[in-house]
């Protein structure tokens, strides 16, 4: 990736204060290391008419593939060779703007300790980067710089010179002049734009990435007509970030507006006395809404297959329409922890004759499971190896056959609303696949089909309109004998 900054100067003001400013001497090539790679600066020519300095970053796309590798299964082979076989080393991106903010930290918040005067000098700039990713195009490219007081010149590139009818790529010869800015305020648009120019953040980004945008949006982003587009890109589409960025956004305008500062505006709520309701836990709101369904269903007699620690059991316990829980795991190690959570030792003599836990495996049929009401498979099927998955089918369905079956599951659509969650992350280690609402309503309806039950699907969790819920449930309700006859 290349990036060249130049300016021009005379005798006077000589442009070679454009090392002062960088606070990297123009007489000399340095080399820094970056966490995806080394960056090189140096000067094509330094002079007092004009002086040019140079970014070079050098991208080791093995290591970055084998720092971003995800550790959850499943992984699409057809993408194994796009994964080193890329435009990363070539093409600037969030890693040239990483690399940016690296080398030229002090140059970036306007400090220079030698020379002070000169952060605050707006100079004659022009900016160079042979190869943009602009997913938008030129349009797109003008609609972000222009605004802000950049002449902009974006020169599509075509996909291949010998062939102009396959037109142009979705790359740009970006050159870019200014006669109004300081070089602080430069490279801070650099810094938020490049990436947001290529959708695609080579990082995982965090919470404190919000901080990051609002201080090098500081008295531009605000007022940006495509601020939402800025925001939502550069955060990549998480929408709580965006939400959060878009309040505190909304207070700065309003703050400039007023003439007054931020923490005057937002003062609705003493600091003291804020109070912030905690969100339920994912966990909870799956028991609930397993509980709910099994009340619905009128059972009393219920199966929790897979119970693992416990916790689905000891929510049913406490209400006394369901008068026989059966806890089944394939784990000694669980059954155990289950029963000291439960203090089956030293529960009473009639709530413990409501209460078995012993250990089974779903792969295989067991005369144990049969005659009950319901049976619960929570978090439980995506454990499994998806070929292992029709011997649990049979297991439930074809033999134990209780009259209502709850399956919950993640919805892996959702997981692009975790935060905490790495790109390409499954939830948890052990499992083996997470399905989508397609994929998951796909096997659902063939189990019902084929042993005889209707399914109808309950969201868990907040429901988003893009995604849906983070857990999905599906309800299995044994048919008569015609219905199933039928089916």
């Amino acid at each position: 990736m290349f990036l060249t900054i130049t300016t021009t100067g005379t005798p006077e003001r000589p442009a070679t204060d454009l090392g002062y400013l960088l606070h990297k001497h123009p007489d000399k090539a340095q080399t820094f290391s970056t966490s995806h790679g080394t960056a090189h600066v140096l000067y094509p020519e330094a002079d007092d008419r004009r002086c040019t300095a140079a970014l070079l970053l050098e991208v080791d796309t093995v290591a970055l593939v084998r720092k971003g590798r995800g550790k959850g299964r499943g992984g699409a082979p057809d993408a194994a060779l796009a994964q080193y076989v890329n435009d990363r080393p070539y093409a600037a991106s969030s890693l040239l703007a990483v690399a940016l903010s690296s080398v030229f930290s002090s140059a970036m918040k306007g400090v220079c300790n030698a020379r002070p005067e000169l952060p605050g000098q707006v100079r004659p700039l022009r900016v160079e980067v042979p190869a943009l990713p602009a997913r938008g195009g030129p349009a797109l490219v003008a609609g972000l710089f222009e605004p802000l007081g950049w002449r902009v010149a974006a020169e599509p590139v075509p996909l291949d010179g010998e062939f102009p009818e396959w037109g142009d790529s979705r790359y740009v010869r970006l050159v870019l002049e200014s006669d109004t800015l300081t070089l602080a305020e430069a490279l801070r648009h650099l810094y938020v734009l490049l990436p947001v120019l290529d959708d695609a953040k080579h990082y995982w980004v965090a919470p404190d990435e919000v901080d990051k945008l609002l201080r090098a949006g500081e008295g531009w982003l605000p007022g940006h007509p495509q601020q939402r587009l800025i925001t939502s890109r550069y955060l990549t589409r998480r929408w709580s970030l965006t939400r959060a960025a878009a309040e505190r956004l909304e207070l700065v305008r309003l703050a400039e507006a007023d003439d007054s500062e931020v923490e005057d505006i937002d003062n609705a709520v003493a600091a003291e006395t804020e109070t912030e309701e905690k969100p339920t836990p994912l966990a909870v709101q799956r028991r609930e809404a397993i509980v709910t369904a099994l009340r619905r269903s009128g059972a009393a007699r219920v199966l929790d297959l897979g119970c693992g620690q416990g916790q689905l059991v000891q929510a049913l316990l406490k209400d006394p329409a369901f008068t026989e829980i059966v806890g089944v795991d394939v784990s000694m190690r669980a059954l155990t922890i289950a029963s000291r959570r439960l203090k089956l030792d030293r529960m009473g003599e009639r709530q413990a004759s409501r209460v078995t836990l012993f250990q089974g495996s779903l792969a295989y049929t067991d005369v144990r499971l049969k005659g009950y009401d319901a049976a619960v498979l929570s978090e439980v099927i995506e454990h499994l190896d998806l070929p292992r998955l029709p011997a649990l089918e049979y297991s439930v369905f074809g033999s134990a056959r209780p009259r209502t079956v709850l399956v919950t599951t993640p919805n892996v659509e959702y997981n692009v609303r975790w935060e905490s969650l790495p790109a390409g992350h499954v939830r948890h280690g052990d499992h083996r696949f997470e399905w989508t609402r397609a994929e998951f309503r796909a096997w659902a309806d063939a189990v019902a089909a084929r042993h005889g039950y209707g399914v109808e699907f309950v969201p868990v969790g907040p429901d988003d309109p893009e995604v849906g819920p983070p857990t999905q449930m599906a309800v299995f309700t044994m048919t008569t004998p015609k219905e199933a006859k039928a089916a």
